[in-house]
């Protein structure tokens, strides 16, 4: 049956959980459906879009809606189908119950959760009207963990089935979603649920209840401050906190490298083999001047293979690198091309590209749009050793509109996945070697021989031209450069989440929120990532006065246990097994912190009152230009509109306006002006850089900037 074209995107709700790349508007309209009276079966997707796409590859889909919230009907080989979607998670754990430790948790609809989940309401009234007349249900969300779950507790709390069908795909694109139609699994993956199920319950029984013990301490101090922790936050932060330790306690020394000026038919610098650490070796070198040595130069031929296909974490470290994207923008981005049909599913830790996917295909719909195609030389691909339940990230030659970001993290997984196919570059290093007085002198130099992969992926490596030398040389100047130690390098934001991933804590689409996470709840700022005083306070005391919360180990092992469930027979009494045991350990450290909630509440008052004067100082966006006297500062209307006044206030009244959307931060740039240039940061969006001055010359916005 073939396809009906159409171009359209969900409306607000959906774009939260990836919006259309070409973003036209819809315009569905709210009908009764021509099936109720007839039976079908349902197919369930997380996201809009997948249900869209899922419906449009299946046959000539008719689309219509129920309360605003689209759903599809179509006709396939004969047989009545509607497609919906789930829009993320419907349900949710919570407990009615007070205090800590609690345990008693049950599974609601999110609805019910907290204002920012109400949109999912009119999902979940839809979902429940449409299974009404299935006779049959299919379970069509993200092949992982997340999207097991999201099935899982749909199938019995709204179809209320004991199983389902269930299709899984790697790509959005009509040939693999047809193929994972005609080949369902006759079950759901109960693996994946149950250890996706067992996961949510040990982070919610972790979060909540210290959570609620770090909050009860800072009450008793007589403060009130949203406070979290968690099975990966903790040890998230005690890595950061670690290392801004050590640049604290770092003290700087000196040290001196030596270079060599020597000549023969021209001039060539050579630098000492290792780091002086003493001033009173450096005489040693002084007295080198116009003295004869021996050089020589060794060459040698090096295979340098392509990079391996992308997993996400790697794909988040190269897009920091390259585009200054944050990880969870990374996500973002990627999550939209993968729904777009441009992508294969992003959430992955494969580095395996599976012969199913249709290289040869693949590579012929790329050349239509890039002739970086014609360097491939392989038929097979360059590949790691990590699998996963989906393959490394891939493009699927599809092509449509995109954005800037979109353009740019494409053409990154594109050209990777193309250099995959290239023959390996072939470099020759060029050493020089002069000895004299038993002190040995080294010039490194690097040409390229044959490009091979790096005419498609942009390599590290550079060029460096060093011509040849050897024999008899006059050393003709001495070069001392005195030089300081240099403390640890703060992690990334990228280095971070590689990091987690190293040391196997969180999962893959975990990793990134949680680092959101402890940027909004205080613990670090800037990037790269520096713990805030809060952060520290926060970790030196649980180090005192509950450990285990911190402790890296244990949470490895839960993630561990909760990866066993995934392919053990006795999954449910595993499952068991795996609560119970971080329920002992929970009570145990809540009847330890309980004992200690003054001294706890004490140190984080202090970290506390120590962010409070943090966050005042970075407020001062600039002083007064009325009184002289006060700070312009960011303050929000009682209908949330946000503008500048003085902190001087009622003294001074002076107030400017500011952009309705985004946090406001100052730029370390100044504007022609003498206004700082401020910024607007919004989530999903782009930072706007803007001139708050409104007597300035230039009267215009300054340019955006990527993220």
């Amino acid at each position: 049956m073939p396809r009906k074209k159409k171009t359209e995107t969900a409306e607000n709700t959906e774009k939260k959980t990836g919006q259309s790349v070409e973003g036209v508007t819809d315009n569905a309209t709210d009908e009764e459906p021509k099936l109720e009276n007839k039976s079908y079966e349902l197919i369930l997707t997380e996201k809009p879009q997948a249900a869209m796409k899922i419906a449009y590859a299946l046959g000539n889909a008719e689309k219509r809606s129920i309360n605003g919230v689209p759903y599809y009907e179509l006709s396939y080989e004969g047989k009545n189908i509607v497609v919906a979607c789930a829009v993320g998670h419907l349900f949710g754990l919570t407990s009615t119950e007070k205090g800590w430790p609690i345990f008693n948790v049950e599974w609601q609809a999110t609805y019910n959760l907290g204002k920012k989940s109400g949109f999912t309401k009119k999902y979940y009234n839809a979902v429940v009207q449409l299974a009404r007349n299935a006779n049959s249900f299919v379970i069509a969300t993200d092949y992982d963990i997340e999207g097991e779950l999201i099935g899982y507790n749909v199938l019995r709390n709204i179809f209320r089935q004991q199983d389902a069908m269930r299709m899984k795909f790697s790509t959005l694109t009509d040939h693999d979603i047809v193929d994972a139609y005609k080949n369902m699994s006759p079950t759901i993956e109960w693996g994946l649920a149950l250890s996706g199920e067992t996961r949510h319950m040990l982070d919610w029984f972790y979060g909540i209840n210290f959570s609620r013990a770090l909050m009860n301490a800072l009450s008793k101090a007589g403060r009130f401050r949203i406070m979290s922790i968690g099975r990966v936050q903790g040890p998230a932060l005690a890595f950061i906190v670690a290392k801004e330790r050590q640049i604290q306690e770092f003290k700087a020394t000196p040290y001196w490298q030596v270079y060599l000026v020597v000549s023969n038919d021209h001039k060539t610098e050579v630098k000492y083999e290792r780091d002086i650490t003493k001033q009173v070796e450096l005489a040693k070198f002084h007295k080198l001047k116009g003295k004869n040595a021996i050089a020589r130069t060794e060459k040698s031929e090096q295979k340098i293979m392509p990079g391996f296909p992308f997993d996400l974490t790697a794909l988040q470290v190269e897009a920091s690198r390259l585009h200054g994207f944050s990880p969870s923008r990374v996500l973002q981005i990627a999550q939209q091309l993968y729904l777009a049909g441009l992508i294969s599913y992003p959430r992955t830790s494969s580095q395996k590209l599976p012969r199913t996917i249709g290289y040869k295909k693949i590579l012929e719909k790329l050349a239509k749009h890039t002739e970086l195609v014609k360097h491939t030389t392989r038929e097979n691909p360059v590949e790691g050793k990590k699998e996963d339940a989906h393959p490394a990230i891939f493009p699927t030659g599809e092509y449509e509109k995109m954005n800037e970001e979109q353009k740019k993290l494409y053409d990154l997984i594109a050209r990777r996945f193309i250099a995959c196919f290239c023959s390996e570059a072939v470099i020759e290093n060029k050493k020089i070697i002069i000895e004299i007085d038993n002190l040995k002198f080294t010039a490194s130099g690097l040409s390229i021989l044959e490009k091979g992969w790096m005419q498609v992926y942009k390599a590290r490596l550079q060029e460096k031209e060093l011509l040849d030398i050897n024999g008899n040389v006059v050393i003709k100047e001495i070069r001392i450069e005195e030089k300081q130690t240099q403390p640890p390098h703060r992690y990334s934001q990228a280095g971070l989440v590689s990091e987690l991933a190293k040391k196997n804590l969180g999962t893959k689409a975990t990793r990134a929120s949680i680092i959101d996470t402890l940027y909004n709840r205080g613990y670090i700022k800037n990037e790269p990532i520096e713990a805030t005083s809060f952060g520290m306070i926060l970790i030196s005391t649980l180090e005192k006065e509950a450990p285990v919360i911190i402790d890296e180990k244990l949470t490895r092992h839960f993630e561990a246990e909760c990866e066993k469930i995934e392919k053990n027979k006795d999954k449910y009494e595993l499952q068991k097994k795996i609560v119970e045991e971080a329920k002992k350990i929970i009570i145990k450290i809540s009847e330890s912190m309980k004992k200690k909630l003054e001294p706890i509440g004490k140190e984080l008052t202090k970290g506390y009152e120590d962010l409070q004067k943090e966050n005042a100082e970075q407020a001062k966006i600039v002083k007064c230009p009325d009184c002289k006297d006060g700070w312009l500062v960011v303050r929000k209307s009682k209908v949330g509109r946000q503008f500048l006044a003085c902190n001087a206030y009622p003294e001074c009244r002076k107030t400017l306006s500011l952009p309705p959307y985004g946090f406001i931060k100052k730029s370390e740039e100044t504007c022609s002006c003498g206004f700082p240039i401020l910024m607007a940061i919004s989530k999903g969006r782009r930072p706007w850089k803007f001139c708050f001055n409104p007597e300035c010359p230039a009267k215009k916005p300054h340019a955006q900037i990527s993220t």
